[in-house]
Protein backbone atom coordinates (compact mmCIF):
# COMPACT_ATOMS: atom_id res chain seq x y z
CA UNK A 1 0.00 0.00 0.00
CA UNK A 2 1.18 3.48 -0.83
CA UNK A 3 2.83 5.31 1.76
CA UNK A 4 0.49 8.33 1.45
CA UNK A 5 -2.77 6.00 1.21
CA UNK A 6 -1.69 4.52 4.48
CA UNK A 7 -1.65 7.47 6.58
CA UNK A 8 -5.29 8.11 5.23
CA UNK A 9 -6.45 5.33 5.89
CA UNK A 10 -4.69 4.97 9.36
CA UNK A 11 -5.81 8.31 10.28
CA UNK A 12 -9.60 7.34 9.45
CA UNK A 13 -9.65 4.42 10.83
CA UNK A 14 -8.68 6.31 14.24
CA UNK A 15 -11.29 8.44 14.10
CA UNK A 16 -14.06 5.29 13.46
CA UNK A 17 -14.87 5.44 17.26
CA UNK A 18 -16.34 9.17 17.10
CA UNK A 19 -17.59 8.69 13.58
CA UNK A 20 -19.55 6.19 14.27
CA UNK A 21 -21.23 7.52 17.27
CA UNK A 22 -22.27 10.93 15.45
CA UNK A 23 -23.41 8.65 12.13
CA UNK A 24 -25.43 6.78 14.57
CA UNK A 25 -26.89 9.85 15.96
CA UNK A 26 -27.80 10.98 12.78
CA UNK A 27 -29.17 8.00 11.11
CA UNK A 28 -32.03 7.86 13.81
CA UNK A 29 -33.42 11.38 11.82
CA UNK A 30 -32.05 10.23 7.95
CA UNK A 31 -33.35 7.05 8.14
CA UNK A 32 -36.70 8.07 9.60
CA UNK A 33 -36.06 5.03 12.91
CA UNK A 34 -38.23 6.59 15.93
CA UNK A 35 -37.87 5.60 19.27
CA UNK A 36 -41.79 4.46 18.90
CA UNK A 37 -40.60 1.97 16.43
CA UNK A 38 -37.24 0.38 18.20
CA UNK A 39 -37.50 -1.41 21.46
CA UNK A 40 -36.69 -0.19 24.85
CA UNK A 41 -33.08 -2.06 25.27
CA UNK A 42 -32.04 -0.48 21.81
CA UNK A 43 -33.07 3.23 22.71
CA UNK A 44 -30.73 2.68 26.23
CA UNK A 45 -28.38 1.55 23.84
CA UNK A 46 -28.06 4.63 22.10
CA UNK A 47 -28.07 6.73 25.01
CA UNK A 48 -25.05 4.97 26.64
CA UNK A 49 -23.26 4.61 23.41
CA UNK A 50 -23.35 8.73 23.22
CA UNK A 51 -22.67 9.21 26.96
CA UNK A 52 -19.25 6.93 26.46
CA UNK A 53 -20.64 4.76 28.53
CA UNK A 54 -19.53 1.19 26.43
CA UNK A 55 -19.80 -2.06 28.64
CA UNK A 56 -23.26 -1.14 29.33
CA UNK A 57 -24.23 0.18 25.90
CA UNK A 58 -22.91 -3.24 24.28
CA UNK A 59 -25.08 -5.26 26.62
CA UNK A 60 -28.45 -3.81 25.47
CA UNK A 61 -27.49 -4.12 21.95
CA UNK A 62 -26.52 -7.43 22.54
CA UNK A 63 -29.96 -7.77 23.98
CA UNK A 64 -31.45 -5.91 20.90
CA UNK A 65 -29.70 -8.27 18.02
CA UNK A 66 -31.04 -11.23 19.95
CA UNK A 67 -35.15 -9.18 19.98
CA UNK A 68 -35.01 -7.96 16.40
CA UNK A 69 -32.63 -9.72 13.76
CA UNK A 70 -34.07 -8.23 10.74
CA UNK A 71 -33.35 -4.81 11.82
CA UNK A 72 -30.08 -4.00 9.93
CA UNK A 73 -30.06 -0.75 12.48
CA UNK A 74 -29.24 -2.90 15.52
CA UNK A 75 -26.26 -4.78 13.73
CA UNK A 76 -24.92 -1.48 12.93
CA UNK A 77 -25.17 0.15 16.17
CA UNK A 78 -23.41 -2.77 17.95
CA UNK A 79 -20.50 -2.31 15.51
CA UNK A 80 -20.42 0.91 16.82
CA UNK A 81 -19.90 -0.17 20.34
CA UNK A 82 -17.13 -2.37 19.10
CA UNK A 83 -15.45 -0.27 17.12
CA UNK A 84 -15.46 2.35 19.83
CA UNK A 85 -14.39 -0.29 21.91
CA UNK A 86 -10.92 -0.70 19.66
CA UNK A 87 -12.56 -3.93 18.68
CA UNK A 88 -12.70 -4.07 15.10
CA UNK A 89 -12.52 -7.61 14.36
CA UNK A 90 -16.14 -8.01 16.44
CA UNK A 91 -17.34 -5.21 14.41
CA UNK A 92 -16.75 -6.75 11.15
CA UNK A 93 -19.59 -9.35 11.17
CA UNK A 94 -22.22 -6.98 12.26
CA UNK A 95 -21.32 -4.42 9.35
CA UNK A 96 -21.31 -7.03 7.08
CA UNK A 97 -24.53 -8.45 8.19
CA UNK A 98 -26.18 -4.95 7.92
CA UNK A 99 -25.43 -4.65 4.23
CA UNK A 100 -26.68 -8.11 3.67
CA UNK A 101 -29.76 -6.42 5.17
CA UNK A 102 -30.09 -3.38 3.45
CA UNK A 103 -27.04 -3.41 0.07
CA UNK A 104 -27.77 0.75 -0.34
CA UNK A 105 -26.39 1.17 3.07
CA UNK A 106 -23.68 3.28 2.10
CA UNK A 107 -22.53 4.26 5.43
CA UNK A 108 -21.88 0.88 6.58
CA UNK A 109 -20.19 0.07 3.26
CA UNK A 110 -17.40 2.76 3.72
CA UNK A 111 -16.96 1.50 7.42
CA UNK A 112 -16.95 -1.96 6.22
CA UNK A 113 -13.95 -1.25 3.69
CA UNK A 114 -12.10 1.29 6.25
CA UNK A 115 -12.16 -1.60 8.47
CA UNK A 116 -10.87 -4.26 6.56
CA UNK A 117 -7.81 -2.30 5.64
CA UNK A 118 -6.96 -1.67 8.66
CA UNK A 119 -7.34 -5.46 9.99
CA UNK A 120 -5.55 -6.28 6.80
CA UNK A 121 -2.64 -4.90 8.07
CA UNK A 122 -2.06 -7.64 10.64
CA UNK A 123 -0.91 -10.81 8.94
CA UNK A 124 -2.54 -13.24 11.49
CA UNK A 125 -6.11 -11.98 10.65
CA UNK A 126 -6.97 -14.35 7.98
CA UNK A 127 -10.74 -14.08 8.23
CA UNK A 128 -9.78 -10.02 7.01
CA UNK A 129 -7.45 -11.07 3.97
CA UNK A 130 -10.10 -13.88 3.21
CA UNK A 131 -13.12 -10.88 3.16
CA UNK A 132 -10.88 -8.53 1.27
CA UNK A 133 -10.10 -11.13 -1.48
CA UNK A 134 -13.67 -11.76 -2.12
CA UNK A 135 -14.09 -7.54 -2.41
CA UNK A 136 -11.40 -7.63 -4.73
CA UNK A 137 -12.50 -10.55 -7.16
CA UNK A 138 -16.57 -9.37 -6.73
CA UNK A 139 -15.01 -5.97 -7.93
CA UNK A 140 -13.36 -7.98 -10.95
CA UNK A 141 -16.31 -10.24 -11.83
CA UNK A 142 -18.37 -6.64 -11.56
CA UNK A 143 -16.29 -5.14 -14.40
CA UNK A 144 -16.09 -8.03 -16.76
CA UNK A 145 -19.83 -8.77 -16.55
CA UNK A 146 -20.61 -4.96 -17.71
CA UNK A 147 -18.08 -5.45 -20.48
CA UNK A 148 -19.81 -8.85 -21.48
CA UNK A 149 -22.60 -7.00 -21.70
CA UNK A 150 -21.66 -4.05 -23.59
CA UNK A 151 -20.53 -5.77 -26.24
CA UNK A 152 -24.09 -7.73 -25.93
CA UNK A 153 -22.63 -10.84 -24.93
CA UNK A 154 -25.24 -11.87 -22.74
CA UNK A 155 -24.78 -15.71 -22.20
CA UNK A 156 -21.13 -14.75 -21.12
CA UNK A 157 -22.90 -11.34 -18.83
CA UNK A 158 -25.44 -14.04 -17.10
CA UNK A 159 -22.08 -16.67 -16.37
CA UNK A 160 -19.98 -13.92 -14.75
CA UNK A 161 -23.21 -12.44 -12.96
CA UNK A 162 -23.75 -16.24 -11.37
CA UNK A 163 -20.65 -15.81 -9.36
CA UNK A 164 -21.29 -12.36 -8.68
CA UNK A 165 -24.59 -12.92 -6.87
CA UNK A 166 -23.09 -16.29 -5.10
CA UNK A 167 -20.51 -13.90 -3.33
CA UNK A 168 -23.00 -10.85 -2.98
CA UNK A 169 -26.73 -12.58 -3.11
CA UNK A 170 -28.44 -9.27 -2.33
CA UNK A 171 -26.49 -6.95 -5.00
CA UNK A 172 -29.71 -5.78 -6.52
CA UNK A 173 -28.02 -4.50 -9.51
CA UNK A 174 -26.36 -7.99 -10.53
CA UNK A 175 -30.20 -9.21 -9.90
CA UNK A 176 -31.43 -6.56 -12.46
CA UNK A 177 -28.15 -6.84 -15.25
CA UNK A 178 -28.81 -10.74 -14.87
CA UNK A 179 -32.74 -10.38 -15.61
CA UNK A 180 -32.09 -8.01 -18.62
CA UNK A 181 -29.89 -10.64 -19.92
CA UNK A 182 -32.44 -12.91 -19.86
CA UNK A 183 -34.93 -10.90 -21.27
CA UNK A 184 -32.66 -9.89 -23.99
CA UNK A 185 -32.15 -14.39 -24.36
CA UNK A 186 -36.03 -14.99 -23.84
CA UNK A 187 -35.81 -16.40 -21.12
CA UNK A 188 -38.64 -14.22 -18.73
CA UNK A 189 -39.89 -16.96 -16.43
CA UNK A 190 -35.62 -16.60 -15.22
CA UNK A 191 -35.70 -12.94 -15.40
CA UNK A 192 -38.57 -12.58 -12.94
CA UNK A 193 -36.63 -14.72 -10.61
CA UNK A 194 -34.11 -12.11 -10.43
CA UNK A 195 -36.47 -9.41 -10.42
CA UNK A 196 -39.09 -10.61 -7.91
CA UNK A 197 -36.01 -9.96 -4.80
CA UNK A 198 -34.08 -6.77 -6.48
CA UNK A 199 -37.47 -5.11 -6.49
CA UNK A 200 -37.65 -5.35 -3.19
CA UNK A 201 -33.90 -5.20 -2.30
CA UNK A 202 -34.13 -0.93 -2.83
CA UNK A 203 -36.16 1.85 -1.46
CA UNK A 204 -37.47 3.28 -4.24
CA UNK A 205 -37.57 0.79 -7.26
CA UNK A 206 -40.47 1.36 -9.22
CA UNK A 207 -39.07 0.44 -12.90
CA UNK A 208 -38.56 -3.11 -11.47
CA UNK A 209 -42.09 -3.50 -9.97
CA UNK A 210 -43.06 -2.19 -13.08
CA UNK A 211 -40.93 -4.75 -15.56
CA UNK A 212 -41.78 -6.97 -13.40
CA UNK A 213 -45.27 -6.87 -13.99
CA UNK A 214 -45.42 -6.42 -17.55
CA UNK A 215 -43.42 -9.61 -17.81
CA UNK A 216 -46.12 -11.52 -15.91
CA UNK A 217 -48.80 -9.97 -18.09
CA UNK A 218 -47.05 -11.16 -21.11
CA UNK A 219 -46.82 -14.65 -19.79
CA UNK A 220 -50.74 -14.50 -18.87
CA UNK A 221 -50.30 -14.69 -15.19
CA UNK A 222 -52.76 -11.44 -14.33
CA UNK A 223 -53.20 -11.70 -11.31
CA UNK A 224 -49.77 -11.93 -10.35
CA UNK A 225 -48.93 -8.81 -12.64
CA UNK A 226 -51.45 -6.92 -11.18
CA UNK A 227 -49.95 -7.56 -7.63
CA UNK A 228 -46.27 -6.38 -8.59
CA UNK A 229 -47.93 -3.18 -9.84
CA UNK A 230 -49.82 -2.08 -7.06
CA UNK A 231 -46.26 -2.14 -5.11
CA UNK A 232 -45.18 0.38 -7.45
CA UNK A 233 -48.24 2.49 -6.73
CA UNK A 234 -47.05 2.17 -3.04
CA UNK A 235 -44.24 3.66 -3.61
CA UNK A 236 -45.60 6.47 -5.77
CA UNK A 237 -49.79 6.55 -6.24
CA UNK A 238 -49.06 9.17 -9.22
CA UNK A 239 -46.20 7.52 -11.21
CA UNK A 240 -47.80 7.60 -14.83
CA UNK A 241 -46.36 4.16 -16.42
CA UNK A 242 -47.28 2.80 -13.26
CA UNK A 243 -50.53 4.25 -12.89
CA UNK A 244 -51.54 3.05 -16.69
CA UNK A 245 -50.35 -0.08 -16.71
CA UNK A 246 -51.92 -0.78 -13.48
CA UNK A 247 -55.44 0.06 -15.27
CA UNK A 248 -54.82 -2.09 -18.27
CA UNK A 249 -54.06 -5.21 -15.89
CA UNK A 250 -57.25 -4.52 -13.51
CA UNK A 251 -59.40 -3.78 -17.06
CA UNK A 252 -58.57 -6.98 -18.32
CA UNK A 253 -57.98 -9.58 -15.22
CA UNK A 254 -61.76 -8.15 -14.06
CA UNK A 255 -63.19 -9.37 -17.99
CA UNK A 256 -61.47 -12.77 -17.58
CA UNK A 257 -62.73 -13.80 -13.72
CA UNK A 258 -65.91 -12.64 -15.05
CA UNK A 259 -65.79 -14.85 -17.80
CA UNK A 260 -64.98 -17.99 -15.66
CA UNK A 261 -67.66 -16.63 -13.24
CA UNK A 262 -70.32 -17.50 -16.26
CA UNK A 263 -68.47 -20.33 -17.28
CA UNK A 264 -68.98 -21.78 -14.10
CA UNK A 265 -72.69 -20.90 -14.17
CA UNK A 266 -73.19 -22.35 -17.57
CA UNK A 267 -73.88 -18.83 -18.77
CA UNK A 268 -72.22 -19.62 -21.86
CA UNK A 269 -73.47 -17.47 -24.52
CA UNK A 270 -72.48 -14.52 -21.73
CA UNK A 271 -68.96 -15.69 -21.16
CA UNK A 272 -68.20 -15.78 -24.85
CA UNK A 273 -69.09 -12.39 -25.28
CA UNK A 274 -66.45 -11.35 -22.26
CA UNK A 275 -63.86 -12.87 -24.06
CA UNK A 276 -64.33 -11.40 -27.03
CA UNK A 277 -64.14 -8.27 -24.84
CA UNK A 278 -61.06 -9.55 -23.60
CA UNK A 279 -59.64 -9.89 -27.12
CA UNK A 280 -60.17 -6.50 -28.12
CA UNK A 281 -59.14 -5.09 -24.62
CA UNK A 282 -55.90 -7.02 -25.43
CA UNK A 283 -55.16 -7.62 -28.93
CA UNK A 284 -51.30 -7.48 -28.97
CA UNK A 285 -50.59 -10.48 -26.43
CA UNK A 286 -50.74 -13.27 -28.16
CA UNK A 287 -51.68 -15.63 -24.72
CA UNK A 288 -54.82 -13.81 -24.27
CA UNK A 289 -56.46 -14.13 -27.50
CA UNK A 290 -55.27 -17.77 -27.33
CA UNK A 291 -56.96 -17.86 -23.98
CA UNK A 292 -60.28 -16.23 -24.96
CA UNK A 293 -60.57 -18.37 -28.26
CA UNK A 294 -59.70 -22.51 -25.86
CA UNK A 295 -62.50 -21.03 -23.77
CA UNK A 296 -65.04 -20.32 -26.77
CA UNK A 297 -64.39 -23.51 -28.02
CA UNK A 298 -65.48 -24.89 -24.67
CA UNK A 299 -68.52 -22.72 -24.51
CA UNK A 300 -69.66 -23.88 -28.32
CA UNK A 301 -69.22 -27.61 -27.62
CA UNK A 302 -73.25 -27.44 -27.56
CA UNK A 303 -72.87 -25.88 -31.02
CA UNK A 304 -70.21 -28.09 -32.56
CA UNK A 305 -69.64 -27.12 -35.91
CA UNK A 306 -69.44 -23.69 -35.21
CA UNK A 307 -67.10 -24.79 -32.40
CA UNK A 308 -65.02 -26.68 -34.71
CA UNK A 309 -64.31 -23.55 -36.30
CA UNK A 310 -62.79 -21.96 -33.13
CA UNK A 311 -61.20 -24.70 -31.57
CA UNK A 312 -59.04 -25.45 -34.63
CA UNK A 313 -57.86 -21.62 -34.91
CA UNK A 314 -57.23 -22.31 -31.21
CA UNK A 315 -55.19 -25.83 -32.10
CA UNK A 316 -53.40 -23.27 -34.79
CA UNK A 317 -52.23 -20.95 -32.14
CA UNK A 318 -51.63 -23.41 -29.43
CA UNK A 319 -50.95 -26.92 -30.91
CA UNK A 320 -50.20 -28.60 -27.51
CA UNK A 321 -52.89 -27.37 -25.33
CA UNK A 322 -54.86 -30.39 -24.43
CA UNK A 323 -57.75 -28.59 -23.12
CA UNK A 324 -58.41 -27.25 -26.85
CA UNK A 325 -57.46 -30.76 -28.30
CA UNK A 326 -60.56 -32.36 -25.97
CA UNK A 327 -63.59 -29.68 -26.39
CA UNK A 328 -62.57 -30.07 -30.29
CA UNK A 329 -62.73 -33.92 -29.78
CA UNK A 330 -66.46 -33.34 -27.77
CA UNK A 331 -67.53 -31.16 -30.90
CA UNK A 332 -66.09 -34.31 -33.31
CA UNK A 333 -68.62 -36.30 -30.86
CA UNK A 334 -71.67 -34.00 -31.10
CA UNK A 335 -71.44 -34.26 -35.29
CA UNK A 336 -70.98 -37.99 -34.75
CA UNK A 337 -66.92 -37.80 -36.58
CA UNK A 338 -66.05 -39.90 -33.89
CA UNK A 339 -62.65 -41.00 -35.91
CA UNK A 340 -61.42 -37.52 -35.27
CA UNK A 341 -62.65 -37.43 -32.07
CA UNK A 342 -60.37 -40.20 -31.09
CA UNK A 343 -57.24 -38.88 -33.33
CA UNK A 344 -57.96 -35.55 -30.54
CA UNK A 345 -58.15 -37.07 -28.04
CA UNK A 346 -55.32 -39.62 -28.43
CA UNK A 347 -53.22 -36.44 -29.06
CA UNK A 348 -54.02 -34.49 -26.47
CA UNK A 349 -52.94 -37.97 -24.31
CA UNK A 350 -49.52 -38.08 -25.89
CA UNK A 351 -48.83 -34.62 -24.05
CA UNK A 352 -50.36 -35.60 -21.07
CA UNK A 353 -50.13 -39.69 -20.15
CA UNK A 354 -51.42 -38.61 -16.61
CA UNK A 355 -54.87 -37.17 -17.03
CA UNK A 356 -57.86 -39.22 -16.39
CA UNK A 357 -60.22 -36.87 -18.27
CA UNK A 358 -58.44 -36.86 -21.35
CA UNK A 359 -57.87 -40.88 -20.71
CA UNK A 360 -61.36 -41.55 -20.30
CA UNK A 361 -62.64 -39.36 -23.05
CA UNK A 362 -60.56 -41.40 -25.13
CA UNK A 363 -61.86 -44.57 -23.92
CA UNK A 364 -65.52 -42.92 -24.55
CA UNK A 365 -64.57 -42.02 -27.98
CA UNK A 366 -63.25 -45.42 -29.08
CA UNK A 367 -66.47 -47.08 -27.62
CA UNK A 368 -68.42 -45.09 -29.86
CA UNK A 369 -66.39 -45.57 -32.89
CA UNK A 370 -66.76 -49.24 -32.47
CA UNK A 371 -70.43 -48.83 -31.96
CA UNK A 372 -70.78 -46.44 -34.94
CA UNK A 373 -69.50 -49.16 -36.83
CA UNK A 374 -72.38 -51.17 -35.62
CA UNK A 375 -75.56 -49.42 -34.44
CA UNK A 376 -75.34 -45.25 -34.29
CA UNK A 377 -78.88 -44.45 -32.98
CA UNK A 378 -78.50 -40.98 -33.51
CA UNK A 379 -77.58 -41.42 -37.40
CA UNK A 380 -80.45 -44.17 -37.41
CA UNK A 381 -82.88 -41.34 -36.23
CA UNK A 382 -81.03 -38.52 -38.48
CA UNK A 383 -80.65 -36.64 -35.55
CA UNK A 384 -78.03 -34.63 -33.13
CA UNK A 385 -76.69 -35.96 -30.38
CA UNK A 386 -77.87 -32.76 -28.36
CA UNK A 387 -81.87 -33.58 -29.79
CA UNK A 388 -84.26 -33.03 -27.07
CA UNK A 389 -87.01 -35.81 -26.79
CA UNK A 390 -89.37 -33.76 -28.50
CA UNK A 391 -87.37 -33.94 -31.99
CA UNK A 392 -86.24 -37.58 -31.22
CA UNK A 393 -90.06 -38.70 -31.48
CA UNK A 394 -90.58 -36.32 -34.41
CA UNK A 395 -88.01 -38.17 -36.06
CA UNK A 396 -89.16 -41.61 -35.45
CA UNK A 397 -92.93 -41.30 -36.51
CA UNK A 398 -91.61 -39.84 -40.00
CA UNK A 399 -89.68 -42.56 -40.45
CA UNK A 400 -91.88 -45.04 -39.12
CA UNK A 401 -94.35 -44.07 -41.36
CA UNK A 402 -91.63 -44.13 -44.38
CA UNK A 403 -90.40 -47.45 -43.76
CA UNK A 404 -93.54 -49.64 -42.41
CA UNK A 405 -93.50 -53.09 -43.83
CA UNK A 406 -97.32 -51.91 -45.19
CA UNK A 407 -95.99 -49.90 -47.66
CA UNK A 408 -94.15 -52.56 -49.53
CA UNK A 409 -95.36 -55.05 -51.90
CA UNK A 410 -92.30 -57.47 -52.31
CA UNK A 411 -90.87 -59.69 -50.09
CA UNK A 412 -87.10 -58.38 -50.49
CA UNK A 413 -88.49 -54.57 -49.79
CA UNK A 414 -90.94 -56.22 -47.20
CA UNK A 415 -87.72 -57.51 -45.04
CA UNK A 416 -85.03 -54.95 -45.80
CA UNK A 417 -88.34 -52.39 -44.41
CA UNK A 418 -88.82 -54.65 -41.56
CA UNK A 419 -85.05 -54.30 -40.49
CA UNK A 420 -84.94 -50.77 -40.63
CA UNK A 421 -88.07 -50.27 -39.00
CA UNK A 422 -86.61 -52.35 -36.12
CA UNK A 423 -83.48 -50.12 -35.94
CA UNK A 424 -85.85 -47.05 -36.14
CA UNK A 425 -88.18 -48.43 -33.08
CA UNK A 426 -84.58 -49.61 -31.18
CA UNK A 427 -83.36 -46.12 -31.48
CA UNK A 428 -86.83 -44.71 -30.28
CA UNK A 429 -86.61 -46.49 -27.10
CA UNK A 430 -82.95 -45.95 -25.96
CA UNK A 431 -82.60 -41.85 -27.12
CA UNK A 432 -86.22 -41.48 -25.17
CA UNK A 433 -85.28 -43.37 -22.29
CA UNK A 434 -82.92 -41.20 -19.80
CA UNK A 435 -80.99 -44.14 -18.42
CA UNK A 436 -80.45 -46.14 -21.71
CA UNK A 437 -79.26 -43.05 -23.67
CA UNK A 438 -76.79 -42.35 -21.00
CA UNK A 439 -75.25 -45.56 -21.36
CA UNK A 440 -75.51 -45.48 -25.48
CA UNK A 441 -73.57 -42.09 -24.63
CA UNK A 442 -70.84 -43.44 -22.74
CA UNK A 443 -70.21 -46.17 -25.38
CA UNK A 444 -71.89 -48.91 -24.30
CA UNK A 445 -74.95 -50.23 -26.43
CA UNK A 446 -78.00 -51.06 -23.78
CA UNK A 447 -79.58 -52.97 -26.81
CA UNK A 448 -76.52 -55.36 -27.46
CA UNK A 449 -77.38 -58.96 -26.27
CA UNK A 450 -73.26 -59.10 -25.14
CA UNK A 451 -74.47 -56.47 -22.32
CA UNK A 452 -78.09 -57.73 -21.58
CA UNK A 453 -76.62 -60.57 -19.53
CA UNK A 454 -78.82 -62.85 -19.68
CA UNK A 455 -82.31 -60.82 -20.61
CA UNK A 456 -83.52 -62.63 -23.59
CA UNK A 457 -81.74 -61.29 -26.59
CA UNK A 458 -83.51 -57.47 -26.86
CA UNK A 459 -81.16 -56.58 -29.34
CA UNK A 460 -83.57 -57.85 -32.48
CA UNK A 461 -86.37 -56.31 -31.23
CA UNK A 462 -86.62 -53.68 -28.26
CA UNK A 463 -90.22 -55.09 -26.90
CA UNK A 464 -89.02 -58.36 -26.53
CA UNK A 465 -90.58 -60.04 -29.59
CA UNK A 466 -91.47 -59.47 -33.12
CA UNK A 467 -94.79 -58.82 -34.65
CA UNK A 468 -93.41 -59.91 -38.00
CA UNK A 469 -92.53 -63.55 -37.75
CA UNK A 470 -95.02 -65.84 -38.81
CA UNK A 471 -95.90 -65.23 -42.49
CA UNK A 472 -98.44 -62.65 -44.14
CA UNK A 473 -98.90 -59.88 -42.19
CA UNK A 474 -101.59 -56.40 -42.06
CA UNK A 475 -102.09 -54.21 -38.85
CA UNK A 476 -101.95 -50.85 -37.66
CA UNK A 477 -99.21 -49.24 -35.63
CA UNK A 478 -99.40 -46.76 -33.78
CA UNK A 479 -96.70 -43.79 -33.29
CA UNK A 480 -96.55 -43.02 -29.79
Amino acid sequence: MEPGRRRGVSSLVSSLSLLCVVLDLQLDGVLGVSPVEIEQHLEMGRKLLAAGQLAEALSHYHSAVEGDSKNYLTYYKRAAVFLAMGKSKSALPDLTRAIQLKPDFLAVSLLSGLLLEKLLRSPDQEEAQNQLHKAEELEELQEEAHKAHHRGDYTTTIQVLDRVIELSPWDPESREMRAECYIRLGEPRKAILDLTPAARLRTDNRAAFLKLSRLLYDLGEHHNSLSEIRECLKLDQDDKECFAHYKQVKKLSKQMDSAEDLISEQRYQEAIDKYESVMRTEPNIPFYTTKAKERICFCLIKEAELALDTCSEAHQRDPQNIHILRDRAEAYIQLQDYEKAVEDYQEAREFDQDNQEIREGLERAQKLLKLSRKRDYYKILGVSRSANKQEIIKAYRKLAQQWHPDNFQSETEKKEAEKKFIDIASAKEVLTDPEMRQKFDSGEDPLDPENQQGEGGRGEWPFGFNPFQGGNFHFKFHYN
